[in-house]
């Protein structure tokens, strides 16, 4: 059983900053690209950064320059970092990561249950 719990969210001003947090636990043998997704009410969801397991970055043009993200393999552990936050920014952050589990099972996508991010003054 694998697990994707993120932390960091909450209500930030315009211009403010918040770092969302993905820490991964349960059996896991190898975890590859590891990424950031995020949805408004009536809205899909949509992909704001990924990170693989070489530490190649791809970033949304609507968050290039402002977020940056990072990943800690010690720890299983996906971060985000947003500065210069926008209104249009507000919507429940997710992470992912793409798992294997054990050495002879196939790589699988996990999610975790998200995390609400408010910029508002």
């Amino acid at each position: 059983q694998v697990q994707l719990v993120e932390s960091g969210g909450g209500l930030v001003q315009p211009g403010g900053s918040l770092r969302l947090s993905c820490a991964a636990s349960g059996s896991i043998f190898r975890i590859y690209g590891m990424n950031w997704y995020r949805q408004a009410p009536g809205t899909q969801r949509d992909m704001v950064a990924s990170i693989s397991s070489g530490g190649s970055l791809n970033y949304a043009d609507s968050v290039k320059g402002r977020f940056t993200i990072s990943r800690d393999n010690a720890k299983n552990t996906v971060y985000l970092q947003m500065n210069s936050l926008k209104p249009e920014d507000t919507a429940v952050y997710y992470c992912n990561a793409d798992i294997q589990s054990k050495p002879i099972a196939s790589m699988m996508r996990y999610w975790g249950q998200g995390t609400q991010v408010t910029v508002s003054s």
